[in-house]
C-alpha cells in the first residue's frame, strides 16, 4: 500500500501500473492515473466509483479475463493471481465435497451464462459462495450481468483500498 501523496508523484505509467491489478480494465486505471493529483483519498475513490457505474457487459468480459474460477486458486505470479489467492483464502480447498460442488456449479454457470462466476470472495466462506452460486444460477441473463457487475465493483474497490492509503 502506498500513501496518496506518493501515488500523486508517480509517473502516469507507474500510477496506472499500480492500479492495474485492481481490475483488468486498463481504461479505468489510466483515467484514475491521469486524474492526479488527487486532493484526498475520498475524491479518488468517488471518481473510481463513478467510472465503475459506466461499466457494462464489455467491461465485465474484459475484467473476467483475469479472474479464476471460484475454488480454483491461480498459480501465476501476476498481481491479479496473488490478489485472487488472497481473496479466496476462506475457500477450504481441502474440503473435497465443497471443491467438487464448486467445480460442478462453475460448470453449470459457465454453460448457462458463458462466463466464469464472479463473486467477492473476501469475507465469505466456501459454503456462502456455493449458496450464492446456486442462487444466481436462477437469475435471468440480464439480472445476472447486473449482479456480476456489482460484484466486480466490490472487488475493484476492495483492491483499490489495498493499494492506496491515506
Amino acid at each position: 500500500m502506498i500513501a496518496l501523496n506518493h501515488f500523486n508523484q508517480l509517473s502516469g505509467t507507474e500510477a496506472a501500473s499500480l492500479l492495474a491489478p485492481c481490475v483488468a480494465i486498463p481504461g479505468w486505471a489510466a483515467t484514475l492515473a491521469a486524474g492526479r493529483p488527487w486532493r484526498s483519498r475520498e475524491q479518488l475513490f468517488n471518481t473510481a466509483q463513478q467510472l465503475m457505474e459506466n461499466w457494462g457487459e464489455a467491461e465485465l468480459t474484459q475484467a473476467l479475463s483475469a479472474h479464476p474460477r471460484i475454488g480454483e486458486k491461480p498459480t501465476g505470479e501476476q498481481a491479479h493471481a496473488a490478489l485472487s489467492r488472497q481473496e479466496q483464502g476462506n475457500v477450504d480447498d481441502r474440503d473435497a465435497q465443497l471443491a467438487q460442488a464448486l467445480k460442478a456449479g462453475n460448470a453449470r454457470y459457465e454453460a448457462r451464462f458463458g462466463r466464469v462466476f464472479l463473486i467477492r470472495a473476501k469475507g465469505r466462506s466456501g459454503e456462502d459462495i456455493l449458496a450464492a452460486l446456486t442462487r444466481r444460477l436462477q437469475n435471468s441473463e440480464r439480472d445476472e450481468a447486473q449482479e456480476a457487475l456489482a460484484q466486480l465493483r466490490e472487488i475493484t474497490l476492495l483492491r483499490l483500498e489495498g493499494v492506496i492509503g491515506e
